[in-house]
């Protein structure tokens, strides 16, 4: 697809700053931060960044190509959109205008259980292309129909959280009312009334819900009952006996999203997963984990021969993926980039940041004289 840039915002970093400025406070402080000091938040990055790439000027040069090969789909990028809750809160709209723009430029796009547009909506946008990552269900009966729903919307990967036994402290999200129960203080009222632009929008496109679990919801609840309904609904701590009946169930791929330990691989292999994602939830969950630059090396290495494994956290731009390439990544996975572009530049946001970030990969593998996205490993210093 032809790239669709803005000249004005030419880099993720530029996005961002955009995006603070056009959504309230405490939409954007939900994206931006990390959990407790937001030490490994800023780990995963920094850390990423010091991977250093080798460039071979002399060799013969016939042009470099993105396209990637996972699960026997080939993609046109070695990136896709990780799954990210609530994304109708930073941008109206936001998840669908993700998914197409997935769609267009033939990368994943993956939807979370709790965010904001549901799993017919938005396999119907990408043509049954989508994957879906479950939170898992209290109970048997409601995660049995939320993987029903995934087959019979024709999605070909089912991907499994495991990174979220119990909720991050994130002290922005509790002064900001987004803790669970949430509540609407005077304070974010203001904000709102000073972002016209996200007001309309949220007025056109409905106030944001969890559109995956309407059909579960009693009618009528108010917020303190929300809360509650979350918490009764969700159990994520998994376990051999939690997985089993999903990979049992589940005939498309399966992936484990969330690993950082030899022995949570070992037992992802050992119960028939296809895939990881090494993650830390984008330093949301534990603050004083590994960056996950970190655990993928170490991981690859013991492992890469045996299961794929795929890395998001951290990862921001198409330097970075190309960092993690090298490090043994098979594939990567962002999100807050691209919730900046949605955020920053509405409905033109998503193209544009997909483009943005082939853009850059593409400078990144012709500098390099790197071909293939296979051949970064041999460009790592």
């Amino acid at each position: 697809m032809a790239a669709q840039l803005d000249s004005r915002y030419p880099s993720i970093d530029d996005l961002r700053n955009k995006a603070q400025k056009k959504i309230p406070r405490f939409a954007f402080e939900y994206l931006d931060g990390g959990c407790n000091e937001d030490v490994n938040l800023h780990r995963n990055t920094s850390e990423l960044r010091d991977v250093q790439l080798k460039p071979n000027y002399l060799r013969n040069h016939n042009g470099s190509s993105m396209k990637t090969k996972l699960f026997g789909i080939e993609y046109d990028a070695p990136f896709g959109i990780a799954p990210v809750g609530l994304q109708g809160l930073m941008w109206p709209n936001a998840t669908e205008i993700l998914a197409k723009a997935a769609f267009e430029h033939n990368v994943p796009f993956v939807l979370s259980t709790v965010t904001t547009s549901n799993i017919e909506r938005i396999s119907e946008i990408t043509e049954g292309k989508s994957w879906f990552q479950l939170y898992h269900p209290a109970k048997d009966a409601l995660r049995d129909d939320l993987i029903k729903r995934a087959a019979a919307a024709e999605c070909p990967v089912l991907v499994i959280l495991c990174d979220v036994p119990t909720f991050g402290c994130r002290p922005r999200d509790v002064r900001n009312g987004l803790a669970m129960p949430p509540k609407m203080s005077v304070a974010n009222i203001l904000q709102v009334m000073g972002k016209p632009e996200w007001a309309i929008q949220t007025l056109i496109h409905g106030q944001p819900g969890f559109a995956n679990l309407l059909p579960y919801m009693p009618k009528g609840l108010d917020l303190k009952q929300l809360g509650k309904f979350m918490n009764d609904t969700f159990s994520g701590r998994l376990n051999e006996a939690k997985i089993k009946p999903i990979r049992d169930m589940w005939k498309g791929k399966l992936v484990l999203k969330g690993v950082a330990s030899e022995e949570d691989i070992e037992e992802a292999i050992r119960l028939g997963i296809d895939g990881v994602i090494v993650s830390n939830h984008g330093g949301r969950q534990l603050d004083a984990g590994e960056s996950s630059i970190n655990s993928l090396k170490r991981l690859v290495a013991k492992y890469g021969d045996q299961i794929e494994i795929m890395m998001d956290s951290g990862v921001r731009s198409g330097p970075d993926v190309a960092r993690a390439m090298a490090c043994g990544a098979k594939f990567t996975f962002m999100g807050r980039s691209f919730m900046y572009g949605v955020a920053a530049l509405g409905k033109k946001g998503g193209n544009h940041t997909m483009s943005l970030l082939k853009t850059e990969l593409q400078q990144v593998m012709e500098q390099l004289n790197c071909a293939t996205v296979e051949d970064f490993k041999d460009h790592l210093i």
